[in-house]
């Protein structure tokens, strides 16, 4: 059930990536990031695990990518 509502969560932040709610975007990342964190704490996903995926999805975010 945990690893459903990240999944979704996922899939709705994608969908929120593409238009313009800045606002709402990180809203929504910080619920998927929120979720991953109790995922881990439950043992359901590693740590590891929780932190590339949320590394991915922060740089999805507008203005997220950092300068090389």
């Amino acid at each position: 059930m945990v690893k459903t509502r990240v999944r979704s969560s996922t899939r709705k932040f994608a969908e929120l990536t593409k238009g313009p709610a800045k606002e709402e975007t990180e809203k929504q990342y910080k619920s998927v990031a929120s979720l991953l964190d109790r995922a881990v704490s439950k043992g359901i996903i590693h740590k590891n695990t929780a932190a590339r995926k949320k590394h991915r999805l922060h740089k999805q975010l507008p203005g997220g990518k950092k300068p090389s």
